[in-house]
């Protein structure tokens, strides 16, 4: 079977390991830098072009595509779509699991527990939404932002208004949210492969922070999972249309509540925590897929 990884940096750990998991297990898999494929959108002989020569079939394409490059990157991947690639995470899915507030929305409407979300447009709606989600402290986020950036912790109201008018006065999209005091800066990230919670590790937020993101100086261990914990994350994943996904999930006095559903999440600290070869499990994943037949989730 012949594999594409769209990655912009082969040398980069998931990247690799996608790649060593796929040789290992008999196939060929090559890494493509989306940005720079060309594509020939022709409905007679739609084509991709990549360093001056046309790709052949591939049988499935897994995205690792990045949030400064989602544009073009999802681009290409609607292309291997339309050539008949699989692909390990469908370009709609991961569109939906890149807008913040999209995504809230769908898992709210599916009665997946959330922090209370506050979302305003008018500089005039700053008193209603504070009060939308209980008051300070309260945590502010850039509906853009990603590993943590554009997220701020607000202790008190004369705060939260002074951070979301900077963020206003900088036309930027925020969400609000309720601050879950009780996670003590912790988070648990699951990682969803097909309908099952394959890993998990909770990440801790260094003294003195609230993010406890990895590349914000958060560490990570292992952890055992309720089932309620597994449940929430298979169908957080399942409603975004995500056949793998990094679910974070927050633990609040009030049960397990969703922060976010990341659509191409990183390998190397839950394979390092965990032992386990999660590479090698999404591989087989296509293969099972492909096995099976398969047809896009959606048409878009």
């Amino acid at each position: 079977m012949k594999i594409a990884i769209l990655s912009r940096d082969a040398a980069l750990y998931s990247s690799r390991r996608l790649q060593e998991a796929a040789q290992r297990r008999g196939h060929e898999a090559e890494v493509i830098d989306p940005m720079s494929c060309n594509m020939n959108i022709n409905p007679a002989a739609p084509a991709l072009h990549y360093q001056g020569r046309q790709l052949t079939h591939f049988e499935a394409v897994i995205p690792r595509i990045g949030p400064a490059t989602t544009f073009y990157g999802m681009a290409v991947l609607r292309q291997f779509e339309m050539l008949g690639s699989f692909p390990l995470n469908e370009s709609v899915a991961i569109t939906r699991a890149r807008d913040k507030l999209r995504s809230l929305q769908l898992l709210a409407r599916q009665g997946i527990d959330l922090p209370v979300t506050g979302f305003a447009h008018s500089p005039d709606d700053t008193h209603d939404l504070i009060a939308l989600v209980g008051g300070a402290p309260l945590v502010v986020k850039l509906v853009e932002g990603t590993q943590g950036i554009g997220v701020v912790l607000a202790e008190t109201r004369q705060a939260a208004e002074s951070v979301i008018d900077a963020f206003r006065g900088l036309n930027a999209h925020i969400l609000v949210q309720e601050y879950i005091r009780e996670a003590q800066g912790c988070d648990i990230r699951c990682l969803v492969v097909g309908r099952k919670v394959v890993a998990a590790m909770a990440r801790q937020a260094r003294p003195g922070e609230f993010r406890s993101n990895l590349h914000r100086g958060g560490t990570a261990g292992p952890v055992t999972l309720t089932a309620a914990e597994r449940a929430i994350a298979v169908k957080a994943a399942a409603t975004l249309g995500l056949d793998v996904a990094g679910v974070d999930i927050l633990r609040a006095d009030r049960g397990p509540l969703v922060l976010e559903v990341n659509a191409s999440p990183g390998l190397e600290g839950i394979e390092a925590i965990t032992g386990l070869d999660i590479a090698g499990m999404m591989i087989a994943y296509i293969e099972q897929r492909l096995r099976r037949g398969h047809r896009l989730k959606t048409g878009g």
